[in-house]
């Protein structure tokens, strides 16, 4: 799969839109632990890039270097020998000995600095606030009360279904201070997607909300509730958040309920106890008001996050109190630069694992803004607006929501009051450059926008943002330190400027401490490392510049291979929904892997009173050959009500592809992962053999 450096200049990537100017150099917090090392704690280095080779040269070295320089509360007798033990991945180990917890770290803020806000909530309804460092630390204190009265106790599962609101951050921290596991669905997934993954897990204490809202609409979940319950036998306790009971007359912080009307609690589990989230804790009232914290072993399990299981149960994938700790640190202060006392937000729900990540923002001591509601409700502007209302610093969301205000034609500067606005973030699908550019013409010509590639899997980005590097028109600035990511050609060789498959060659501590229920590690293995033994192959296609900038293609599972010339998805897709008339899009390649004897077919949702009709097929036909190549005009273009996604947002190839194929839909993928199944339904119609 070959794309030059000629070939991407061509197509738009690559122009410079914003470069650092000495003051941003030197301020950043990445160069301050550049001088940090320099000062005898470790090499010197004249740039990022040198920087970069010895964070995956030495990573020992390097991680210890970040624990220190964050002076992460633990316990470590320091010993250089014990940060990374073992042989290849995955057999591998972080910090033996070491031990600390994720809880204490995010609120070692509430001592320092205990009047700095820690939580703004927002929400398409009146239900809105703040929480201090201090009122935070309190509420966990007193939820962890309550869990533990419940029966939790380290190593322990508490299993949350919850908007983003901040019951779940106090949630996730209260569970993690006791040692005990966390989990989290958002509400709006349907009953059986919710069971597929929490009863892999066994939760002990189910937190729950009454309802969410979400476009002007509410919705009850209470039927749905009564469902997961009785589908989770184990369960101890379940511990109810009204969230649409709360009406018009919002706490200014979450317990402050004191007068207000509540419905009265469901039944608890069979043998088990209800109790109201204000309730909780309350039978213990003289215990600690302080937080107390179980230290756990490094590797220890803080969270379960899961893959988006479209051919089978979810992966429950565990990840690490120390990984988190240390990598989010990492990723947060030095490529996006957030600095304690910034304002930070990443529109997410609670099922994303970027809601995870942004609740890491409380280890680098900044203030961390949810909103629960829809990023286009009342209208596409909606989360300018969030940003201009509470003086948002830096403002993470999906490459989609960027694009769908660049096609709406958008100009959030001049509409909004963004003057605090230093940084944007974009992941979940690689940002046309076309979106770079809209970025910095109709929004601001002088902040960072970041461009993230990732996973779940990791629970980070391993490409990403850097201030010290410029930003490049479609182009994310590199890799991030800690990563070695590189690219192999179908010989398993690392190449630059050619576009290969994405692989990390070094292991990093974010990495999963493994699956749950998997006991030898089998499904781990087989999930990562079976293609190339000892390296973590991630399924996406990658070029690495040779000036070190990344340019992610799609997945490698559904490359369209026309003519002998492979193409990842996202440049097809970049073409296709520029036109105004494309609200969405979908293409898939029938021919076997390594071949090209099927047929090109593409999927497209109109825009609002628009049609696909000879014209626009046309249009999009001669836009294909001309931008991509003549072998990559679609055999076929179809109009479909809607483009089939994961709950997380992701595309389905390979799920169409399969139908297209003659698989009946249903078996196609699990209904239970897809954010709308009758619209993979609807692709029924174009099965090989259907009628």
């Amino acid at each position: 799969m070959n794309a030059s450096q000629e070939d991407l200049t061509s197509r738009g990537y690559g122009a410079v839109l914003w470069e650092p100017d000495d003051k941003t150099v030197r301020d950043a917090r990445i160069t301050r632990f550049m001088t940090w090392l320099a000062d005898g704690r470790g090499p010197r280095f004249a740039g990022y890039e040198e920087l970069w080779q010895w964070s995956v040269t030495h990573p020992a070295s390097f991680w210890a270097a970040v624990w220190d320089y964050f002076e992460v509360l633990g316990e470590w007798d320091h010993d250089a020998a014990s940060v990374l033990t073992g042989g290849t991945m995955p057999d591998v180990h972080w910090f033996s000995g070491a031990t600390l917890n994720y809880a204490r770290n995010a609120l070692r803020t509430a001592w320092i600095d205990p009047d700095r806000p820690a939580i703004i909530f927002d929400s398409e309804r009146s239900r809105a606030g703040a929480l201090t460092y201090a009122q935070l630390a309190a509420e966990v204190a007193r939820v962890a009360r309550g869990l533990r009265a419940l029966g939790v106790g380290r190593g322990d599962r508490v299993a949350a279904l919850l908007p983003n609101v901040p019951e779940a951050i106090i949630g996730l921290l209260a569970t993690a201070s006791l040692g005990a596991i966390w989990s989290s669905c958002s509400p709006d997934f349907g009953a059986s997607s919710v069971t597929d993954r929490f009863a892999q897990i066994e939760p002990k204490v189910l937190i729950a909300c009454d309802g969410y809202g979400y476009a002007g609409k509410e919705y009850s979940r209470a039927a749905m509730l009564a469902e997961v319950v009785e589908a989770l036998p184990g369960l101890s306790g379940v511990i109810l958040v009204n969230v649409l009971s709360r009406g018009d007359d919002p706490p200014q912080t979450p317990p402050a309920h004191e007068g207000a009307a509540r419905p009265p609690v469901p039944p608890g589990p069979p043998g088990g106890t209800a109790v109201a989230w204000e309730d909780l804790g309350a039978a213990a009232a003289g215990g600690p008001h302080e937080p107390e914290f179980e230290e756990v072993p490094f590797e220890h399990p803080l969270w379960v996050v899961y893959s988006s299981g479209t051919t089978g149960l979810p992966k429950p994938i565990m990840h690490g109190h120390g990984g988190v700790v240390l990598e989010h640190l990492k990723a947060l202060a030095f490529h996006q630069d957030l600095r304690p006392g910034d304002v930070f937000t990443w529109y997410t729900t609670t099922g994303w694992m970027m809601w995870n990540y942004l609740a890491g923002g409380l280890l680098a001591g900044v203030t961390i803004v949810l909103y629960d509601g829809s990023a286009t409700y009342p209208d596409t502007g909606r989360l300018w607006q969030l940003a201009a209302t509470h003086g948002v610093t830096y403002l993470g969301v999906g490459a989609p929501y960027l694009v769908a205000c660049m096609k709406a034609g958008l100009a959030p500067g001049a509409d909004a009051d963004l003057s605090s606005l230093r940084g944007i973030g974009s992941t979940g699908s690689p940002l046309p450059p076309e979106g770079f550019d809209w970025v910095y013409q109709r929004v601001k010509p002088d902040l960072l926008l970041g461009s993230f590639s990732g996973g779940t899997d990791v629970c980070t980005g391993f490409v990403g943002p850097n201030p010290l590097l410029p930003v490049r028109s479609g182009v994310i600035s590199g890799r991030c330190l800690g990563a070695k990511v590189e690219a192999y050609d179908d010989d398993g060789k690392p190449v630059i400027g050619q576009v290969g498959e994405l692989v990390i060659t070094v292991p990093m501590p974010s990495m999963p401490v493994g699956f749950w229920n998997d006991p030898d590690g089998a499904r781990y293995r087989e999930s990562y490392f079976d293609t190339y033994p000892g390296v973590w192959r991630h399924g996406d296609w990658i070029e690495i510049r040779p000036d070190g900038g990344c340019v992610i293609y799609g997945r490698s599972d559904a490359t369209l291979n026309r003519g002998g010339v492979r193409m990842g998805t996202s440049e097809f897709y970049r073409v296709v929904e520029a036109w105004p008339e494309v609200a969405d899009s979908l293409v898939v390649d029938t021919g076997r892997l390594g071949s090209d004897d099927g047929k090109l077919i593409l999927f497209v949702v109109p825009a609002e009173g628009c049609e696909l009709d000879d014209d626009l097929k046309g249009k999009l036909r001669a836009a294909l050959r001309a931008q991509l190549s003549p072998r990559h005009v679609p055999d076929e273009i179809h109009q479909v009500p809607g483009i089939p996604r994961t709950l997380s947002g992701k595309k389905l190839e390979i799920p169409v592809r399969k139908i297209l194929l003659g698989t009946e839909p249903e078996r196609a993928a699990d209904p239970h992962s897809l954010a709308d199944p009758e619209v993979l339904g609807f692709f029924g119609r174009f099965r090989a053999g259907a009628s």
